[in-house]
């Protein structure tokens, strides 16, 4: 557990690790905060009792952004080095392979948003805002945001973003398909690990490869993503889960297996 991140299991539902994020006032992602959220990621991977995540920062603020006061002495040197620390945590969170639902509320800003980039699944308080503000500093994202938010919204809707730096509403961020579900501020979280706990006894091999041939796809041409898929969908059927899953349908219709995770 680390000082500024913790792994935590749902009271209602053990099979959902929460990834909580407590640095007060706002959540600011420093270097010790990266390094933790690399951690946690790392752990939440390893526990095979976990199906599936959350990234939660509280009910005031899901994270404002990086430490800017950390960052303003840096020059080019000291930031070279530091952001592969900060891109390789945020990647950690990325490459759970479990489902992750980040729980935004209050700000996902620069940082923040890059970070709810990572997971699959965002749901958002009403006023929540969210955004890339890093050209106001007169910098770009560094942990992801060039490059994950165009593949979730298209090119032109993160440029936007990206160039103006503007704080976007949680009503247009569902529109435009960057948060995919808006509630009120005080059942985000609820919100979230119910979204979570629907992969509770799933195929948790299946969801993996699943997660692996959509993302690793995203990175290819579309004949190695179909190759992709063609390897992770033949490596399933060496599982038990296929065993009783597709024995199940025949005997009992769809919908009705109980999987052991094997």
């Amino acid at each position: 557990m680390g000082e500024f991140v913790r792994v935590e299991k749902d009271a209602d539902d053990p099979a959902v690790a929460v990834i909580r994020l407590d640095r007060p006032k706002m959540n600011a992602l420093n270097a010790q905060v990266q390094r933790e959220i690399g951690a946690a990621a790392a752990e939440v991977a390893a526990d095979d009792s976990v199906a599936a995540a959350v990234l939660y920062g509280g009910e005031r603020v899901f994270a404002a952004g990086a430490d800017i006061k950390e960052m303003a002495g840096m020059g080019f040197a000291d930031m070279a080095a530091h952001s592969r620390t900060l891109q390789a945590s945020f990647t950690a969170v990325a490459e759970i392979p479990k489902p992750v639902v980040a729980a935004i509320t209050g700000y996902a800003l620069g940082g923040g948003c890059e970070l709810a980039l990572c997971a699959d699944f965002r749901v958002a308080a009403e006023d929540a805002k969210l955004g890339q503000p890093e050209i106001l500093l007169g910098v770009i994202p560094g942990a992801g945001g060039t490059q994950r938010l165009p593949r979730l919204i298209g090119p032109a809707r993160a440029k936007d973003l990206i160039f103006t730096g503007r704080h976007l509403p949680a009503d247009e961020a569902l529109r435009i398909g960057l948060v995919d579900r808006v509630v009120p501020a005080a059942e985000v979280y609820s919100a979230a690990v119910a979204m979570a706990a629907r992969y509770a006894g799933g195929p948790s091999a299946a969801l993996r490869a699943a997660k692996e041939a959509v993302d690793r796809g995203l990175e290819a041409d579309l004949g190695t993503g179909l190759e992709i898929e063609r390897v992770q969908f033949a490596a399933l059927f060496g599982t038990e889960d296929q065993k009783i899953g597709m024995r199940s349908f025949v005997e009992n219709g769809p919908g009705k297996a109980e999987f052991t995770g094997r």
